[in-house]
C-alpha cells in the first residue's frame, strides 16, 4: 500500500510538470517550424496543445482547472486590450460603409451558418447558438500574426476593426441566445434575457471605468513608457480576474480597456506590442490550452457539417466585404484579402465556451461541429491570414525584399 500510495504521489507531482513541459516543447518546436518553413508559430502551439490534450496523448491534464483556464484568459485579456487600443472609432464615422460592410458580413454568416446546422437537423436553439459563434473572428489569433509579420496597410487595419465589429455582435448574441436557454430552465424568457444583457452592460462599464482609471493613475505616477505598459497588463489582469470571479464578459471588458485607453491618450510603442515577454509566453500557454481543449471524438464526429460550416463562413467574410470594397474605398481584390485575414476563431470560441461552462451551462456536447471547426482553423486559420497579408504585400518582409 506505501509503495502503490508513493507512486501515485509521484505521478501527480510530474502532473504538475505537464503544462510547463508542453508550453517549453509548444515554443521550441515553433520556433522550428517557423524558422525552416515561414509557417505561424501559434498554429504549431495549437497543434502541441490538442496532440498532448487529455482527449488524445492524454499528456496534459484537463483543461477545466481554474488556475490554467485563468492563465488563458489573462493572456486573451491582454490581446484584447491590444486589439481594442488599436481600433479608431474615427475612422469608422468617416467611411460608414466599412462598418456596413462588417454589419452585412456577420448578417451573411449568421444566416448561412443557422441554415446549414438546421438543414443537418440540428435543434434551432443550438442552430442559432452555433451561428452567433461563428460570426466572431479570433483576435488573439489575429494579432499575433500581424505582430509576427509586422504587417500595416489597408488589409492589416480593415481586418482588424471588421474582426472587432465581429467579436462585439457575437458577444452580444451568444448572452442574448443563451438568456434563452436558461428560459428553458427559468420559465421566465424576460427575467433570463434581461440577466445576460445585464451582464454585458456590466463588462461594459467595467470596461468604462478601467480606461478612465488606469490612465489617470499612471499619469499620477509620472512619466516613463516602462510603467505604462506594466500598468497597463496589471490592469488588464485585474479586469480579467474581476470578470471571471462575477461571471461577467471579459471579452467586451478587456476591448472597451483598450478603445478607451487608446483615447486618452496613453501611447504604446512598437517595442511594447505583445507586452514584451509575459504577453509572448502567455500567449503560447493560451493556444496550448486552446489546442488541450479539443477532443479527437468530437473532431471526428462534427467533421462533416464542420467542413461546411467553414467553407460558408469563409465564402461570407470574403465576398460581402469584397463586395463593399469599392464602397468603402479600397480595390475588389484587398477587400477580399481583408475578408480571408479574418479566417482564424478558434480561441474566441473556445474561450467563450469555456466561460459558458464555469456559469454552469456546457454546450461542448450540444454544439459538436465546432471542435472540428476550431481544430481546422486553429491550424489553417492564421496560416490564411499570413498569406492574405502576403498577397496584399503588407508583410514586412515583403516590403524589404
Amino acid at each position: 500500500m506505501k509503495a502503490e500510495a508513493a507512486v501515485e504521489q509521484a505521478l501527480l507531482q510530474l502532473a504538475g510538470l505537464a503544462w510547463p513541459l508542453a508550453v517549453a516543447f509548444a515554443w521550441l518546436l515553433g520556433e522550428l517550424v517557423h524558422q525552416a518553413l515561414g509557417l505561424p508559430r501559434i498554429s504549431v502551439y495549437g497543434l502541441v496543445g490538442f496532440a498532448l490534450g487529455h482527449g488524445q496523448l492524454g499528456l496534459l491534464p484537463p483543461t477545466d482547472t481554474g488556475a490554467v483556464m485563468l492563465l488563458a484568459n489573462v493572456a486573451f485579456g491582454l490581446s484584447l486590450f491590444e486589439f481594442g487600443y488599436r481600433i479608431n472609432l474615427r475612422w469608422l464615422r468617416t467611411n460608414p460603409w466599412l462598418a456596413i460592410s462588417g454589419l452585412a458580413e456577420a448578417a451573411c454568416t449568421f444566416g448561412a451558418a443557422y441554415w446549414v446546422a438546421g438543414q443537418f437537423g440540428m435543434s434551432a436553439l443550438a442552430s442559432l447558438l452555433l451561428a452567433s459563434l461563428l460570426m466572431s473572428a479570433s483576435p488573439a489569433a489575429i494579432l499575433r500574426v500581424f505582430n509576427e509579420e509586422r504587417s500595416s496597410g489597408a488589409v492589416t487595419e480593415r481586418a482588424l476593426h471588421l474582426s472587432a465589429l465581429s467579436c462585439v455582435l457575437a458577444v452580444f448574441a451568444f448572452k442574448t441566445i443563451v438568456g434563452f436557454w436558461l428560459y428553458q430552465a427559468s420559465g421566465s424568457v424576460a427575467e433570463a434575457v434581461s440577466v445576460s444583457l445585464g451582464l454585458l452592460l456590466a463588462s461594459l462599464l467595467l470596461g468604462l471605468a478601467f480606461g478612465a482609471a488606469v490612465p489617470f493613475l499612471l499619469r499620477q505616477a509620472g512619466p516613463g513608457s516602462r510603467d505604462a505598459t506594466v500598468g497597463l497588463a496589471l490592469g488588464v489582469i485585474l479586469i480579467v480576474a474581476i470578470a471571471h470571479f462575477f461571471r461577467l464578459s471579459p471579452v467586451l471588458a478587456a476591448l472597451t480597456f483598450g478603445f478607451v485607453a487608446r483615447h486618452r491618450r496613453i501611447t504604446l510603442d512598437q517595442t511594447q506590442r505583445n507586452f514584451g515577454a509575459l504577453g509572448e509566453l502567455l500567449a503560447i500557454v493560451l493556444f496550448v490550452f486552446v489546442g488541450a481543449t479539443i477532443d479527437w471524438h468530437r473532431v471526428a464526429a462534427g467533421l462533416g457539417l464542420g467542413l461546411l460550416l467553414i467553407l460558408a463562413r469563409l465564402l461570407c467574410k470574403v465576398l460581402v466585404i469584397g463586395a463593399f470594397a469599392r464602397a468603402s474605398g479600397v480595390s475588389w481584390r484587398k477587400g477580399l484579402l481583408s475578408g480571408l485575414a479574418m479566417t482564424p476563431i478558434s480561441v474566441f470560441v473556445i474561450l467563450l465556451l469555456e466561460q459558458a461552462r464555469y456559469m454552469g451551462i456546457d454546450l461542448i456536447d450540444q454544439l459538436a461541429p465546432l471542435a472540428a471547426v476550431t481544430l481546422l482553423l486553429e491550424v489553417a486559420g492564421p496560416v490564411l491570414t499570413q498569406r492574405a497579408l502576403m498577397l496584399a504585400g503588407e508583410s514586412a518582409q515583403d516590403k524589404e525584399d
